[in-house]
Protein backbone atom coordinates (compact mmCIF):
# COMPACT_ATOMS: atom_id res chain seq x y z
CA UNK A 1 0.00 0.00 0.00
CA UNK A 2 2.85 2.32 0.80
CA UNK A 3 4.38 1.69 -2.64
CA UNK A 4 1.08 2.55 -4.30
CA UNK A 5 0.93 5.81 -2.38
CA UNK A 6 4.52 6.63 -3.33
CA UNK A 7 3.72 5.88 -6.98
CA UNK A 8 0.67 8.17 -6.88
CA UNK A 9 2.69 10.94 -5.26
CA UNK A 10 5.45 10.56 -7.83
CA UNK A 11 2.95 10.68 -10.71
CA UNK A 12 1.40 13.82 -9.20
CA UNK A 13 4.76 15.53 -8.91
CA UNK A 14 5.57 14.66 -12.51
CA UNK A 15 2.17 15.66 -13.89
CA UNK A 16 1.82 18.96 -12.00
CA UNK A 17 4.57 20.88 -13.89
CA UNK A 18 3.10 19.70 -17.19
CA UNK A 19 -0.36 20.87 -16.16
CA UNK A 20 0.98 24.21 -15.07
CA UNK A 21 2.90 24.61 -18.31
CA UNK A 22 -0.24 23.88 -20.28
CA UNK A 23 -2.24 26.36 -18.22
CA UNK A 24 0.37 29.05 -18.71
CA UNK A 25 -0.08 28.78 -22.48
CA UNK A 26 -3.74 29.85 -22.22
CA UNK A 27 -3.18 33.58 -22.36
CA UNK A 28 -6.13 35.95 -22.05
CA UNK A 29 -7.40 37.82 -25.07
CA UNK A 30 -6.74 41.44 -24.13
CA UNK A 31 -9.21 43.87 -25.69
CA UNK A 32 -8.62 47.61 -26.13
CA UNK A 33 -11.75 49.53 -25.16
CA UNK A 34 -13.16 52.85 -24.01
CA UNK A 35 -14.80 52.50 -20.56
CA UNK A 36 -17.58 55.02 -21.30
CA UNK A 37 -18.48 54.71 -24.96
CA UNK A 38 -21.87 53.01 -25.30
CA UNK A 39 -23.19 51.49 -27.46
CA UNK A 40 -19.68 50.29 -28.33
CA UNK A 41 -17.99 49.64 -25.00
CA UNK A 42 -18.39 50.14 -21.27
CA UNK A 43 -16.70 49.03 -18.06
CA UNK A 44 -20.15 48.13 -16.68
CA UNK A 45 -20.30 44.29 -16.69
CA UNK A 46 -24.09 44.44 -16.94
CA UNK A 47 -23.92 46.42 -20.19
CA UNK A 48 -20.48 45.91 -21.77
CA UNK A 49 -21.35 47.26 -25.20
CA UNK A 50 -21.45 45.93 -28.74
CA UNK A 51 -17.73 45.70 -29.43
CA UNK A 52 -16.86 44.17 -26.08
CA UNK A 53 -19.58 41.55 -26.44
CA UNK A 54 -18.18 40.66 -29.87
CA UNK A 55 -14.74 40.33 -28.30
CA UNK A 56 -16.19 38.13 -25.56
CA UNK A 57 -17.79 35.86 -28.19
CA UNK A 58 -14.45 35.47 -29.94
CA UNK A 59 -12.57 34.79 -26.70
CA UNK A 60 -15.02 32.04 -25.74
CA UNK A 61 -14.71 30.47 -29.18
CA UNK A 62 -10.92 30.52 -28.85
CA UNK A 63 -11.27 29.10 -25.33
CA UNK A 64 -9.37 32.02 -23.84
CA UNK A 65 -10.27 34.26 -20.94
CA UNK A 66 -10.72 37.95 -21.73
CA UNK A 67 -9.24 41.06 -20.11
CA UNK A 68 -9.53 44.76 -20.98
CA UNK A 69 -7.14 47.66 -21.50
CA UNK A 70 -9.15 50.83 -20.89
CA UNK A 71 -8.28 54.01 -22.78
CA UNK A 72 -10.49 56.89 -23.92
CA UNK A 73 -11.20 56.83 -27.65
CA UNK A 74 -11.41 60.64 -27.82
CA UNK A 75 -7.90 60.91 -29.27
CA UNK A 76 -8.68 58.79 -32.34
CA UNK A 77 -5.60 57.24 -33.89
CA UNK A 78 -3.51 58.18 -30.88
CA UNK A 79 -5.63 55.74 -28.90
CA UNK A 80 -4.62 52.97 -31.30
CA UNK A 81 -0.94 53.92 -31.02
CA UNK A 82 -0.98 54.07 -27.22
CA UNK A 83 -2.83 50.78 -26.73
CA UNK A 84 -2.75 48.33 -29.60
CA UNK A 85 0.60 49.33 -31.10
CA UNK A 86 2.29 49.53 -27.69
CA UNK A 87 1.09 46.00 -26.91
CA UNK A 88 -1.15 47.07 -24.05
CA UNK A 89 -3.77 44.83 -25.64
CA UNK A 90 -4.13 42.29 -28.43
CA UNK A 91 -7.17 43.40 -30.42
CA UNK A 92 -9.45 46.37 -30.98
CA UNK A 93 -12.95 45.66 -32.26
CA UNK A 94 -14.70 48.11 -34.58
CA UNK A 95 -11.86 49.78 -36.48
CA UNK A 96 -12.54 50.99 -40.06
CA UNK A 97 -11.22 48.33 -42.42
CA UNK A 98 -9.45 50.53 -44.98
CA UNK A 99 -5.97 50.24 -46.46
CA UNK A 100 -4.76 53.67 -45.35
CA UNK A 101 -5.85 53.39 -41.71
CA UNK A 102 -2.63 53.54 -39.63
CA UNK A 103 -0.61 52.34 -42.62
CA UNK A 104 0.88 48.85 -42.36
CA UNK A 105 1.10 49.08 -38.56
CA UNK A 106 -2.45 47.73 -38.14
CA UNK A 107 -3.79 44.57 -39.78
CA UNK A 108 -7.44 43.56 -39.89
CA UNK A 109 -9.72 40.60 -39.53
CA UNK A 110 -12.42 39.89 -42.04
CA UNK A 111 -15.10 42.62 -41.89
CA UNK A 112 -17.76 42.12 -39.24
CA UNK A 113 -20.19 44.81 -40.42
CA UNK A 114 -20.65 48.04 -42.36
CA UNK A 115 -21.21 51.22 -40.38
CA UNK A 116 -21.76 54.84 -41.27
CA UNK A 117 -24.21 57.74 -41.08
CA UNK A 118 -27.99 57.68 -40.98
CA UNK A 119 -30.97 59.97 -41.45
CA UNK A 120 -33.18 60.02 -38.37
CA UNK A 121 -36.68 61.46 -38.72
CA UNK A 122 -40.31 60.97 -37.84
CA UNK A 123 -41.70 57.67 -39.08
CA UNK A 124 -43.17 57.84 -42.55
CA UNK A 125 -40.97 60.66 -43.84
CA UNK A 126 -39.68 59.74 -47.30
CA UNK A 127 -36.05 60.69 -47.95
CA UNK A 128 -34.46 59.07 -50.99
CA UNK A 129 -31.82 61.65 -51.91
CA UNK A 130 -30.14 64.85 -50.78
CA UNK A 131 -32.70 66.85 -52.77
CA UNK A 132 -35.45 65.49 -50.52
CA UNK A 133 -33.92 67.52 -47.67
CA UNK A 134 -34.69 70.85 -49.38
CA UNK A 135 -36.46 73.26 -47.08
CA UNK A 136 -35.78 71.11 -44.03
CA UNK A 137 -33.84 71.82 -40.86
CA UNK A 138 -31.13 69.16 -40.67
CA UNK A 139 -28.90 68.50 -37.67
CA UNK A 140 -25.37 67.58 -38.78
CA UNK A 141 -22.46 66.57 -36.61
CA UNK A 142 -19.63 69.06 -36.25
CA UNK A 143 -16.80 68.34 -38.71
CA UNK A 144 -18.48 65.28 -40.21
CA UNK A 145 -19.04 63.98 -43.73
CA UNK A 146 -22.76 64.94 -43.66
CA UNK A 147 -21.82 68.51 -42.68
CA UNK A 148 -19.47 68.76 -45.66
CA UNK A 149 -21.98 67.09 -47.95
CA UNK A 150 -24.61 69.72 -47.17
CA UNK A 151 -22.23 72.68 -46.77
CA UNK A 152 -22.96 74.18 -50.19
CA UNK A 153 -26.69 73.47 -50.15
CA UNK A 154 -28.18 76.81 -49.13
CA UNK A 155 -31.72 75.51 -49.58
CA UNK A 156 -31.14 73.13 -46.65
CA UNK A 157 -30.95 74.69 -43.18
CA UNK A 158 -28.03 73.14 -41.33
CA UNK A 159 -28.01 72.98 -37.54
CA UNK A 160 -24.58 71.99 -36.25
CA UNK A 161 -24.43 69.68 -33.23
CA UNK A 162 -21.45 68.31 -31.34
CA UNK A 163 -22.77 64.79 -30.90
CA UNK A 164 -25.44 62.36 -32.11
CA UNK A 165 -27.09 62.72 -28.70
CA UNK A 166 -27.51 66.48 -29.24
CA UNK A 167 -28.95 65.87 -32.71
CA UNK A 168 -31.51 63.42 -31.34
CA UNK A 169 -32.52 65.86 -28.60
CA UNK A 170 -33.13 68.65 -31.13
CA UNK A 171 -35.21 66.26 -33.22
CA UNK A 172 -37.24 65.25 -30.19
CA UNK A 173 -37.76 68.92 -29.26
CA UNK A 174 -39.04 69.72 -32.76
CA UNK A 175 -36.14 72.08 -33.46
CA UNK A 176 -34.96 70.10 -36.51
CA UNK A 177 -36.77 67.89 -39.01
CA UNK A 178 -33.97 65.39 -39.62
CA UNK A 179 -30.80 64.38 -37.79
CA UNK A 180 -28.00 63.27 -40.14
CA UNK A 181 -25.79 61.54 -37.59
CA UNK A 182 -23.67 58.47 -36.77
CA UNK A 183 -25.94 55.45 -37.33
CA UNK A 184 -24.89 53.06 -34.53
CA UNK A 185 -25.29 55.76 -31.89
CA UNK A 186 -28.56 56.96 -33.43
CA UNK A 187 -29.92 53.42 -33.35
CA UNK A 188 -28.82 52.90 -29.76
CA UNK A 189 -30.36 56.16 -28.57
CA UNK A 190 -33.57 55.52 -30.49
CA UNK A 191 -33.90 52.16 -28.75
CA UNK A 192 -32.58 52.99 -25.28
CA UNK A 193 -33.82 56.55 -24.80
CA UNK A 194 -36.69 57.17 -27.24
CA UNK A 195 -38.60 53.89 -27.32
CA UNK A 196 -37.91 53.39 -31.05
CA UNK A 197 -39.95 56.49 -31.77
CA UNK A 198 -38.05 57.46 -34.93
CA UNK A 199 -37.26 55.92 -38.27
CA UNK A 200 -33.60 55.50 -39.13
CA UNK A 201 -32.41 55.25 -42.74
CA UNK A 202 -28.76 54.41 -43.29
CA UNK A 203 -26.92 56.13 -46.14
CA UNK A 204 -24.39 55.05 -48.75
CA UNK A 205 -21.84 57.13 -50.63
CA UNK A 206 -18.25 58.26 -50.42
CA UNK A 207 -17.31 58.86 -46.80
CA UNK A 208 -20.77 57.88 -45.55
CA UNK A 209 -20.26 54.14 -44.92
CA UNK A 210 -17.36 51.69 -44.63
CA UNK A 211 -16.62 48.18 -43.38
CA UNK A 212 -15.54 47.67 -39.78
CA UNK A 213 -13.32 44.88 -38.53
CA UNK A 214 -11.07 43.84 -35.67
CA UNK A 215 -7.64 45.46 -35.65
CA UNK A 216 -4.35 43.88 -34.55
CA UNK A 217 -0.72 44.99 -34.45
CA UNK A 218 1.05 43.92 -37.65
CA UNK A 219 3.07 41.22 -35.84
CA UNK A 220 -0.09 39.49 -34.61
CA UNK A 221 -0.81 37.59 -37.82
CA UNK A 222 -1.29 34.33 -35.90
CA UNK A 223 -4.01 35.77 -33.68
CA UNK A 224 -5.61 37.51 -36.67
CA UNK A 225 -5.73 34.19 -38.53
CA UNK A 226 -7.22 32.40 -35.51
CA UNK A 227 -9.93 35.04 -35.27
CA UNK A 228 -10.67 34.82 -38.98
CA UNK A 229 -11.16 31.07 -38.64
CA UNK A 230 -13.87 31.43 -35.99
CA UNK A 231 -15.64 34.55 -37.31
CA UNK A 232 -17.89 32.74 -39.84
CA UNK A 233 -19.32 30.53 -37.10
CA UNK A 234 -20.02 33.64 -34.97
CA UNK A 235 -21.55 35.88 -37.62
CA UNK A 236 -25.14 35.03 -36.71
CA UNK A 237 -24.45 35.87 -33.06
CA UNK A 238 -22.64 39.07 -34.08
CA UNK A 239 -25.65 40.12 -36.17
CA UNK A 240 -27.87 39.55 -33.13
CA UNK A 241 -25.60 41.79 -31.04
CA UNK A 242 -25.91 44.61 -33.60
CA UNK A 243 -29.69 44.25 -33.35
CA UNK A 244 -29.51 44.12 -29.55
CA UNK A 245 -27.78 47.50 -29.47
CA UNK A 246 -30.17 49.00 -32.03
CA UNK A 247 -27.72 49.36 -34.93
CA UNK A 248 -29.84 49.76 -38.10
CA UNK A 249 -29.51 47.17 -40.86
CA UNK A 250 -31.86 48.53 -43.53
CA UNK A 251 -31.11 49.02 -47.23
CA UNK A 252 -29.18 52.32 -47.33
CA UNK A 253 -30.24 55.48 -49.14
CA UNK A 254 -27.73 56.09 -51.94
CA UNK A 255 -26.42 59.64 -51.76
CA UNK A 256 -23.86 59.13 -54.54
CA UNK A 257 -20.43 60.67 -54.83
CA UNK A 258 -19.60 63.72 -52.78
CA UNK A 259 -18.36 66.83 -54.50
CA UNK A 260 -15.00 66.91 -52.75
CA UNK A 261 -12.88 65.57 -49.89
CA UNK A 262 -14.65 65.09 -46.58
CA UNK A 263 -13.70 65.31 -42.94
CA UNK A 264 -12.82 62.15 -41.07
CA UNK A 265 -15.39 61.27 -38.45
CA UNK A 266 -14.97 58.68 -35.69
CA UNK A 267 -11.76 57.45 -37.24
CA UNK A 268 -13.56 56.67 -40.51
CA UNK A 269 -11.87 56.64 -43.92
CA UNK A 270 -11.78 59.40 -46.48
CA UNK A 271 -10.09 59.99 -49.79
CA UNK A 272 -6.73 61.66 -49.15
CA UNK A 273 -5.69 64.81 -50.98
CA UNK A 274 -2.10 65.19 -52.17
CA UNK A 275 -0.01 67.33 -49.83
CA UNK A 276 0.14 70.94 -50.97
CA UNK A 277 -2.97 70.72 -53.14
CA UNK A 278 -6.35 72.24 -52.59
CA UNK A 279 -9.41 70.35 -53.72
CA UNK A 280 -9.54 70.32 -57.51
CA UNK A 281 -6.09 71.91 -57.83
CA UNK A 282 -3.59 70.17 -60.10
CA UNK A 283 -0.46 72.06 -59.05
CA UNK A 284 1.42 71.46 -55.79
CA UNK A 285 1.85 74.35 -53.43
CA UNK A 286 4.98 76.48 -53.72
CA UNK A 287 4.48 77.99 -50.29
CA UNK A 288 7.48 77.32 -48.04
CA UNK A 289 7.31 76.87 -44.29
CA UNK A 290 8.71 79.77 -42.26
CA UNK A 291 9.28 77.68 -39.13
CA UNK A 292 11.67 74.73 -39.05
CA UNK A 293 10.34 71.22 -38.65
CA UNK A 294 9.48 67.95 -40.35
CA UNK A 295 6.67 68.55 -42.86
CA UNK A 296 6.05 64.84 -43.46
CA UNK A 297 5.79 64.09 -39.74
CA UNK A 298 3.55 67.12 -39.32
CA UNK A 299 1.19 65.93 -42.03
CA UNK A 300 1.03 62.43 -40.51
CA UNK A 301 0.25 63.79 -37.05
CA UNK A 302 -2.28 66.26 -38.44
CA UNK A 303 -4.18 63.61 -40.41
CA UNK A 304 -4.05 61.16 -37.51
CA UNK A 305 -5.31 63.62 -34.91
CA UNK A 306 -6.47 66.96 -36.29
CA UNK A 307 -8.05 65.57 -39.47
CA UNK A 308 -10.83 64.20 -37.28
CA UNK A 309 -12.13 67.77 -37.03
CA UNK A 310 -10.36 69.87 -39.65
CA UNK A 311 -10.48 67.43 -42.56
CA UNK A 312 -7.82 65.24 -44.18
CA UNK A 313 -4.88 67.35 -45.39
CA UNK A 314 -6.74 70.33 -43.87
CA UNK A 315 -9.43 70.25 -46.57
CA UNK A 316 -12.62 71.41 -44.85
CA UNK A 317 -15.84 72.77 -46.32
CA UNK A 318 -16.70 74.87 -43.29
CA UNK A 319 -14.64 78.07 -43.53
CA UNK A 320 -14.46 78.83 -39.82
CA UNK A 321 -12.51 75.62 -39.18
CA UNK A 322 -10.68 75.56 -42.51
CA UNK A 323 -7.04 75.74 -41.44
CA UNK A 324 -5.94 76.49 -45.01
CA UNK A 325 -7.33 79.97 -44.39
CA UNK A 326 -5.18 80.69 -41.33
CA UNK A 327 -2.71 82.98 -43.13
CA UNK A 328 -5.52 84.94 -44.71
CA UNK A 329 -7.41 85.17 -41.41
CA UNK A 330 -4.55 85.94 -39.01
CA UNK A 331 -1.76 87.30 -41.21
CA UNK A 332 1.46 87.80 -39.25
CA UNK A 333 -0.29 86.53 -36.10
CA UNK A 334 -0.83 83.07 -37.58
CA UNK A 335 1.95 81.36 -35.62
CA UNK A 336 1.08 83.04 -32.32
CA UNK A 337 -2.59 82.14 -32.76
CA UNK A 338 -1.65 78.56 -33.59
CA UNK A 339 0.47 78.12 -30.46
CA UNK A 340 -2.10 79.62 -28.13
CA UNK A 341 -4.85 77.49 -29.60
CA UNK A 342 -3.05 74.14 -29.58
CA UNK A 343 -1.59 74.76 -26.11
CA UNK A 344 -4.69 76.05 -24.32
CA UNK A 345 -7.47 74.80 -26.57
CA UNK A 346 -10.88 76.37 -27.11
CA UNK A 347 -13.11 74.10 -25.01
CA UNK A 348 -16.29 76.04 -25.72
CA UNK A 349 -15.79 75.41 -29.43
CA UNK A 350 -14.85 71.74 -29.07
CA UNK A 351 -11.09 72.28 -29.44
CA UNK A 352 -9.12 70.41 -26.74
CA UNK A 353 -5.77 71.55 -25.32
CA UNK A 354 -2.93 69.47 -26.74
CA UNK A 355 0.04 70.63 -24.65
CA UNK A 356 -0.27 67.66 -22.29
CA UNK A 357 -0.62 65.21 -25.18
CA UNK A 358 2.10 66.25 -27.64
CA UNK A 359 5.45 67.92 -27.20
CA UNK A 360 6.30 71.25 -28.83
CA UNK A 361 8.51 69.54 -31.41
CA UNK A 362 5.54 67.47 -32.60
CA UNK A 363 3.23 70.48 -32.59
CA UNK A 364 5.84 72.52 -34.48
CA UNK A 365 5.85 69.86 -37.21
CA UNK A 366 2.10 70.35 -37.59
CA UNK A 367 2.57 74.11 -37.85
CA UNK A 368 5.21 73.66 -40.54
CA UNK A 369 2.90 71.37 -42.47
CA UNK A 370 0.00 73.83 -42.22
CA UNK A 371 2.23 76.60 -43.57
CA UNK A 372 2.75 74.57 -46.74
CA UNK A 373 -0.97 74.42 -47.54
CA UNK A 374 -1.80 78.10 -47.08
CA UNK A 375 -1.90 78.59 -50.87
CA UNK A 376 -5.58 77.68 -50.52
CA UNK A 377 -6.17 80.87 -48.59
CA UNK A 378 -6.58 82.92 -51.74
CA UNK A 379 -8.68 80.28 -53.49
CA UNK A 380 -12.22 79.15 -52.98
CA UNK A 381 -11.48 76.38 -50.48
Amino acid sequence: MEKVAQALLLSTLIATPAFRAGAAEIRPLRLCADPTNLPFSSDDPARPGLYLEIGQLIARKLERPVTYSWYKSYFGKRTVRETLLKRQCDAMVGLPEVDDFMGPAVIFSKPIAREGYALVSAKGRNIGDVDDLKGMRVAVQYQSTPQNLLAQRDEIEKVTVLSPDEGMKLLDQGKVDVAFIWAPVAGWLNKAAYGEKYQIRTTAGEGLVWPTAIGFAKASTGLRDDVNLVLPSLQEDIDKLFAKYGVPSDVPVKFGELGGPTAIADAGPSEPVTVGQSAGDSKPSEIKATASGDISAGRELFNGTCGHCHGPDAVQAEKRINLRLMKKRYGSDMEATYWKTVHDGRPSKGMPAWKEVYGDDELRNVLVYLQTVQDAADGSN
